[in-house]
């Protein structure tokens, strides 16, 4: 087995095409098809089941992932560390992070952080919090973002004390002109997000024991927002969300105040490779005032 054949393995994993991967790698189908059956060979398993529809990973393969991205890891940090001595500065860095994040504070993280360090290279990745905190665990990013009450046992370094806010069509009036209060909103209709797309918001409806009476049930910011403009309910949203929206809605303050608190997590600060570790350091400087 080398290192070749595992990035091949990976790159049509992340592809979930042979025809892909070859024309990132810059190699035949064929060669990639070779690769992978010789692979396969060696192990002793199948890795994928191959059909007209396409492919998909084997049991095999799904537990074989994470210990063959372990080791394209260590080879990037092996690189890194040579950049290092040589007096360069390169390498790869992978983000995880979610939408709100996503929008508002990585088009600036990344280029300031690419005016220091041109030649290290970043990689986004996008999801919800669950995403982000399984990319870490099996080594798929570097550095993720994630809500204090998401990170389960991950260490994460506090950032960003987000305040919560309710957003409500314009029809609705709140008994306070400034802000909402709990008993305002309990027994509302609310567009709620599923179960596993924001851990924040299901810690407050638990808190104040509100239920999420709902229709609609979505999995993301915008459809969110755009359900409580058409008048099916309202929600609860992080502040952060709402910067630079153009949905027709109010917003109001919460009372009493509840907040999400953003930080980063590595899955072992002592082990970070020098490239990551100097975004790292970079996030920390750029938003630990905010």
């Amino acid at each position: 087995m080398s290192l070749s054949s595992y990035e091949i393995f990976k790159t049509v994993v992340d592809q979930n095409s042979f025809q892909s991967a070859a024309e990132i790698l810059h190699l035949t189908p064929s060669a990639i098809s070779h690769s992978i059956s010789s692979l396969e060979k060696e192990l002793g398993f199948p890795l994928f089941i191959r059909n007209k529809t396409g492919i998909q990973l084997t049991g095999y393969g799904e537990n074989l992932l994470p210990h063959i991205q372990t080791v394209l890891n260590s080879e990037e940090h092996l690189k890194q560390e040579i950049s290092l001595l040589n007096g360069l500065e390169k390498g790869t860095i992978k983000l995880g992070t979610f939408n709100s994040v996503c929008t508002n504070w990585i088009p600036h993280i990344v280029s300031s952080f690419q005016e220091l360090y041109p030649s290290i290279t970043i990689e986004l990745y996008q999801g919800n919090y669950n995403d982000v905190s399984g990319w870490i665990r099996n080594g798929l990013v570097d550095i993720g973002f994630l809500s204090t009450s998401s990170a389960d046992h991950l260490q994460i370094m506090p950032l960003y004390k987000d305040p919560l806010v309710c957003v409500v069509p314009k029809s609705f009036r709140p008994k306070n002109k400034d802000y909402i209060t709990i008993d305002d909103i309990r027994g509302q209709h609310f567009v709620y997000q599923r179960e596993g797309c924001d851990a924040d918001i299901n810690n407050f409806f638990q808190k104040y024991k509100l239920n999420a009476l709902s229709t609609c049930h979505v999995v993301d910011d915008q459809s969110t927002i755009a359900m409580v403009e058409s008048g099916f309910g309202i929600c609860i949203m992080p502040e952060l969300v709402m910067k630079n929206q153009t949905h027709n809605v109010d917003v109001y303050r919460v009372e009493p105040r509840e907040y999400r608190i953003i930080g980063i997590t590595t899955l072992n600060k002592m082990f970070m490779a020098p490239a990551v570790k100097k975004m790292f350091d970079h996030i920390i400087r750029t938003y630990k005032n905010i």
